[in-house]
């Protein structure tokens, strides 16, 4: 079994929190600052649960910046190989909040400093002992950071780790919703294990239906399907068996980073139970489900409080 570590690639990122819930940013008196970014929540996850995660990024060389390198470090998360620049800020997010939790966001990202980090930057140091390779299709568009991804699905698949992908869909971040599109195509048949969520699925397949997606996911060469659908739970997806789970039922108050709990908490179960690269095709519909029921619950508790990164709990409090 790799005993590895989880490495993530991407942006991190100042999510700005509203005070108030249920009303538009004009509305809104105060912000509250806490880190986040998809890959970055992701290692935080891996962390929390005893695992080890190595995170490649660039943040700006400012107050924003030093903050992210802090809590990172805090959570657990190896960032040896984070790069400071004086070239751009780090980037934010301000977030808007509906009554039911759900989040619409504003970003400060033209460019950040995470979008300019190069192949060049990588360290093929930071690919010994991996597990996995994570990353999301915000980094994607037309700057030196989607080459950077290239490289570093090179870099893990030497290292046989298994590639996983969220294309975590942000529609406000490019100017063509067809670009975004070909971008999350075009590193599917790169990824082992994929994340789709409900209302993802047709944007990126042409598919109302995750049963009709998967003949063309397959074809491509992914391995596994991880198909979330928010409040009602889970559902994965290999060629050979299924399984789903349903979400324990609670009150959300914070839906920011839930699908970043719900595949960091999915990748740390499959690697408990002795899951790799080598051996992911065969795994059962029984180990499906206990890794599926592990993810709703983790994901479940997430939700019940603000921010990403400090609502994820340890393996001690789940």
């Amino acid at each position: 079994m790799n005993d590895g570590r989880l490495v993530a690639i991407g942006e991190a990122l100042i999510d700005f929190i509203p005070s108030r819930t249920g009303c538009g940013f004009d509305e809104v008196d105060s912000f509250f600052p806490a880190v986040g970014g998809a890959p970055a929540n992701v290692c935080a996850v891996f962390s929390r649960l005893g695992g080890r995660s190595l995170f490649l990024t660039q943040l700006g060389d400012d107050p924003f910046g030093h903050k992210i390198l802090n809590t990172l470090n805090e959570a657990g998360i190896d960032t040896s190989y984070v790069a400071l620049t004086d070239k751009a800020n780090t980037a934010l997010a301000f977030v808007s909040l509906a009554p039911d939790g759900n989040r619409t966001f504003s970003f400060y990202r033209k460019p950040s400093a995470d979008m300019l980090y190069t192949p060049d930057q990588i360290d093929g140091a930071a690919f010994e002992d991996i597990y996995a390779l994570h990353f999301c299709s915000v980094s994607l568009g037309d700057f030196p950071m989607k080459d950077a991804h290239y490289r570093a699905i090179e870099l893990a698949k030497q290292n046989g780790a298994i590639v996983s992908f969220d294309p975590n869909l942000r529609f406000m971040l490019w100017d063509d919703k067809d670009a975004l599109r070909m971008a999350v195509n075009e590193f599917i048949p790169k990824t082992d294990v994929l994340k789709i969520s409900d209302d993802e699925l047709e944007f990126i397949t042409g598919e109302k239906s995750v049963e009709y997606a998967l003949p063309l996911l397959f074809s491509k060469g992914i391995r596994l399907l991880l198909f979330t659908c928010g409040s009602e739970g889970m559902k994965a997806y290999t060629k050979n068996c299924s399984a789903s789970a349903k979400a324990p039922q609670v009150t959300a108050v914070d839906t920011t980073g839930a699908g970043d709990a719900s595949i960091g908490s999915f990748l740390w179960k499959l690697k408990d139970m002795g899951y790799n690269d080598s051996n992911l095709d065969e795994i059962s519909a029984e180990d499906l489900e206990k890794a599926l029921e592990f993810a709703v619950k983790y994901c479940a508790i997430s939700v019940q409080a603000k921010g990403a990164i400090p609502s994820y709990p340890s393996i001690e409090e789940l």
